[in-house]
């Protein structure tokens, strides 16, 4: 049993009602609550004096906090907690709400990447929070790969999918490389590749390098090292964290520590630091999980909630994620329905489109 189970066999029927009170009009102004607002709103008739004395119960048992001076209480961390899992009512979706998550998935098109991308801006738009979509390893065969120069020390790998998904991969070649060697290394890869995922490839590859390594130069050698470096490690990582609606944080006010805690957050998620934690959120199984200021490491320095779904593949497979990050007064009967039904429609594009 969690702390907060136990406080809430504590508690009376009275303590409840003010306690969930408390809490529904703190989410929906943002502004501390005080006892003469609550004398309206409870279904019997009390004193502000008897409320008043409530509150300061609540208070002690570290669900509801003071923020200032003023006589008005605000949930903590706890008592948040202690709402989600014991007082929220979750609504149905919104039919405009589905609506425009609908809308995005109109388009007849392959391209997963730029689905979800724009399923991230709809849900960013529909939450007035930001949103995050972890998208799936692509796990296509491969029909083609280029490696493009792009100066001394960059490169691309360019990888083309039989399902029509192209991905552009970023790295430092080795020293020395011509337009022979990358075409050498190029011819070498697609001879081997054609019709096998990156998931098939890495071993297959490496032992076909020791025993033809004759036919392949030094530099042409290095050169399939190099890229095989990049889609096994970095690969992984590339573009998989969609993050759209930062401003809509970043412009809900708060003091100049807030705006920085968040800035820190979007600066880590922009740069895929933490992206192995965010991974780890899914592994729990199905259903929409939240996560409440330092609840979750990766968003408690900005003092921020997470409310995440995992998305499935046709195999009931966890192959991703999709999120809604906001401040911790969040609308959350609003927001979970939302995020449940969008892990919804994503898992079934992905399905559909496998």
């Amino acid at each position: 049993m969690t702390k907060g189970e136990n406080i809430l066999d504590e508690m009376n029927d009275r303590s409840r009602e003010v306690f969930r009170r408390v809490v529904e009009a703190y989410l929906a102004s943002g502004d501390p609550v005080g006892s003469r607002t609550l004398t309206r709103a409870l279904s019997e008739k009390v004193s502000a004096a008897t409320i008043r004395n409530v509150m300061q119960d609540l208070e002690y048992m570290g669900l509801l906090g003071s923020p200032h001076v003023s006589a008005g209480r605000v949930p903590t961390q706890l008592g948040l907690r202690m709402f989600v899992d014991g007082f929220l009512e979750v609504r149905d979706l919104d039919q405009t709400d589905r609506q425009k998550l609908d809308e995005t998935l109109t388009s007849n098109s392959r391209d997963v990447g730029g689905l979800l991308d724009r399923v991230s801006t709809a849900l960013s738009g529909v939450t007035h929070g930001a949103s995050i979509v972890l998208t799936p390893k692509h796990e296509a065969p491969i029909k083609h790969l280029e490696f493009v120069s792009l100066g001394a020390d960059r490169a691309l790998v360019v990888l083309v999918f039989a399902d029509g998904h192209v991905e552009n991969r970023l790295f430092t070649p080795p020293l020395g490389q011509t337009p022979s060697s990358m075409r050498e290394a190029a011819n070498f890869l697609n001879a081997l590749i054609e019709g096998k995922t990156l998931s098939d490839l890495s071993t297959q590859i490496r032992q076909e390098i020791t025993n033809r390594r004759q036919e392949i130069d030094t530099l042409a050698h290095q050169l399939v090292e190099s890229g095989l470096a990049v889609w096994e490690n970095e690969g992984d990582r590339n573009e998989r964290l969609i993050v759209r609606g930062r401003s809509n944080l970043l412009n809900a006010g708060g003091d100049e520590s807030d705006l920085e805690r968040i800035r820190t957050l979007f600066d880590d998620l922009e740069r895929k630091r933490d992206i192995e934690e965010f991974l780890q959120l899914t592994e729990a199984g199905e259903g929409v999980r939240i996560f409440i200021g330092s609840e979750n490491k990766l968003f408690s320095l900005s003092g921020s909630t997470l409310v995440v779904s995992p998305y499935m593949n046709a195999d009931r497979k966890i192959i991703g994620a999709v999120g809604v990050i906001g401040p911790t007064r969040l609308n959350y009967g609003r927001i979970v329905p939302i995020v449940d039904y969008t892990a919804q429609l994503v898992g079934k594009m992905i399905s559909d489109r496998s």
